[in-house]
């Protein structure tokens, strides 16, 4: 696990690559490998590397080179199935001088070219500088477990990193909003797609590789998610729960390749609690646990963590986060994503991940088996409303349907009128109104009262739905819910992933995810719909793959999904953190969001009459973020941040 930045410059541009300024895009990231570094430089290519040491401790030292010298690397991530492909390459005559996976990827790209990437199984972003072609090949893994960013210059340069401030550190690109992607980002928590809030900076998309060849740049799609069912469907349940059980455990044991102390995240739902069952077999000493909460009742699950830690004898370790420890490392924490925080829980991720930094060096979670296995509630309730309302709107005339409509608003209760307002009783049945708007940050209906005249002018009037239609029509589903899977799996799985690698890296572990393993994937997708969700019981096949194996308070408790009592903090003690970055004049005469408007959002959640808590932690690290990467505020960032916890138990 690695941090990887380079530089391509084209023969326009006329220059030869800056050692001092590749070594600061490299050091820059010295969180993401504090182990070792390194810099290649051939003319106007250069290649940087920051090293976390997790295979071959003692080798492995990158930029690698191969055999004759006409090849160099710089990878970062994990091959699992590295070693079976050794043997053979040795019999072909390559010659191994280490046992890392990175020597692999070279020699597999010698003897395959760009299709090298399809022999592999892990996680990864690496780049290939191919001396003798006089080309860049950088490639990144299937499902984006792990990140490359890049800068393509008009004179046909190209930067990339890891991360977006090794390409901001070279000085060539400058931080600009990027206003086309700002509709959707204030929609959808994150930007999707290939955009970024930077203005010139891109993402290489999950499944893609692309070639830079003097100033010219080719992509490349290499994978795909498939929905396209099985022929053999008619097989028994128990013949899929079986196989996709298999599977599972194959991944889980894969992901247990390390040279160097590993542990989990464990955070008694049944995704973290199912790894923690299968790998507790797989080893021979007690596995070491990691959880997270706060102090707020409704915002601690350390129960069924603790529950699930007893079952089966792990070495457990807690760490509870105040309100005071979160909005201290708030700050800290965009600079290491780069962007606003899209969730709240990574805060609370970037303390558990300290605190297993004290422990080990790699830890297993559970990201991915929400979206592979339909296990938010949204998706039943996207579906029901669907249906119900394609009725509703048949058989009850219009005015019958506007009496009800008003109906809902003399409802006691503000909840159950908030939820009313979002079914087919309320809005349109259709996917963008159902689907897109009830589940939108601020929706598209909003976002011309929240942005300025200025602002709405800069955004060219968007659609912030714009690239999940097109993902939602890119896909072979033939279902609505294999539909919506795919949907979230190109855009909210990235939001995640991205904020896991992000905040584990900030404490300098490496973070794997079993449910992502792409045969498992494969797999998953085309299975029935039966064996995702079965009437109201989501992750069917998962459920019954740990039946008689996780404890029954964990297998049948709904999902929770991480809560932070963010909405309660801003109307208590913490409402001067939205005073600041909110209403204050500095936040309001940027010219992006109307005060009114903006005021009014604040007074509505502030009397408790309305949640908006979503909206205002957008707003807060929108600011944020801009004081940071445009304002130049300092965070004050270490090189291995280290934080105090008021609670935690060694």
């Amino acid at each position: 696990m690695c941090g990887i930045n380079g530089i391509a410059l084209s023969s326009r541009s006329g220059r030869q690559v800056d050692r001092g300024v590749l070594k600061r895009m490299r050091d820059v990231i010295m969180h993401r490998g504090p182990d070792d570094e390194g810099i290649f430089i051939d003319g106007a290519v250069g290649l940087g590397h920051r090293r976390l040491s997790i295979v071959d401790v003692a080798a492995g030292h990158q930029p690698m080179t191969n055999e004759d010298g006409t090849l160099r690397i710089t990878y970062n991530g994990e091959i699992y199935n590295h070693a079976d492909f050794r043997a053979e390459l040795e019999a072909k005559g390559h010659v191994y001088q280490t046992h890392c996976d990175t020597e692999t990827i070279l020699h597999l790209y010698e003897e395959h070219g760009e299709r090298c990437v399809d022999y592999l199984r892990g996680m990864f972003a690496f780049a290939i500088w191919d001396k003798r072609r006089k080309q860049l090949f950088i490639a990144r893994d299937r499902l984006g477990v792990k990140p490359l960013y890049y800068f393509h210059a008009d004179d046909g340069s190209l930067y990339f990193g890891s991360e977006i401030k090794t390409l901001l550190e070279a000085g060539g690109v400058k931080p600009e909003i990027n206003y086309r992607a700002l509709p959707d980002y204030l929609a959808n928590h994150a930007t999707s797609g290939e955009e970024t809030l930077y203005r010139q900076i891109k993402r290489l998309l999950p499944g893609h590789f692309m070639l830079w060849q003097d100033g010219d740049l080719r992509m490349s799609r290499y994978w795909d998610v498939s929905f396209v069912k099985r022929a053999d469907e008619g097989r028994r349940d128990d013949d899929y729960v079986a196989e996709w059980s298999e599977l599972f455990r194959t991944s889980v044991r894969l992901r247990l390749m390390a040279d160097v102390p590993l542990g989990m995240f464990l955070s008694g739902g049944i995704d973290s609690s199912a790894i923690a069952a299968v790998m507790s077999g797989m080893v021979t000493d007690p596995i070491k646990t990691f959880s997270v909460a706060f102090n707020e009742r409704e915002a601690n699950e350390l129960e069924y963590a603790r529950i699930v830690a007893n079952a089966f004898k792990t070495n457990h370790h807690e760490v509870v986060v105040s309100p005071e420890e979160f909005f201290g490392a708030l700050p800290k924490l965009v600079w290491h994503e780069d962007e606003p925080l899209a969730h709240p829980s990574s805060v609370a991720l970037y303390f558990v991940s300290v605190l297993a930094s004290r422990h080990v060096k790699v830890v297993l979670t559970g990201e991915g088996s929400d979206e592979l296995l339909a296990g938010y509630a949204r998706y039943r309730k996207t579906i029901l409303n669907l249906a119900l309302g394609a009725r509703y709107q048949s058989l009850a005339p219009a005015g019958v349907r506007r009496l009800l409509c008003k109906q809902i608003e003399n409802i006691p209760g503000a909840r159950l009128r908030q939820k009313l307002r979002r079914t087919f009783l309320a809005v349109s049945p259709d996917i963008e109104s159902i689907y897109f708007d009830n589940f939108a940050v601020f929706p598209r209906a909003m976002q011309p009262q929240l942005l300025t005249s200025e602002a709405l002018e800069r955004t060219g009037a968007l659609d912030p739905y714009a690239e999940l239609r097109e993902v939602l029509q890119e896909s072979d589903a033939k279902s609505l819910l294999d539909r919506l899977l795919y949907a979230d799996i190109k855009t909210y799985l990235q939001e995640l992933l991205m904020k896991q690698d992000q905040m584990s890296m900030a404490a300098s572990i490496e973070s794997r995810v079993p449910f992502l393993d792409h045969k498992l994937v494969e797999f998953t997708s085309a299975l029935p719909q039966r064996l995702k969700l079965r009437g109201w019981t989501t992750k069917y096949v998962l459920r019954q793959s740990m039946k008689g194996i996780l404890p029954e308070t964990i297998l049948s408790r709904p999902k929770m999904g991480f809560p932070v009592p963010i909405g309660t903090w801003f109307r208590g003690a913490y409402r001067h953190v939205v005073d600041d970055y909110v209403l204050s004049d500095r936040a309001l005469n940027r010219g992006i969001f109307s005060p009114d408007f903006v005021r009014g959002l604040v007074a509505r959640h502030q009397t408790g009459g309305e949640n908006h808590s979503e909206r205002l932690w957008a707003l807060v690290n929108f600011e944020i973020w801009q004081r940071q990467f445009f304002d130049g505020e300092s965070a004050q960032i270490s090189a291995r941040p280290e934080v105090e916890f008021a609670q935690a138990t060694n």
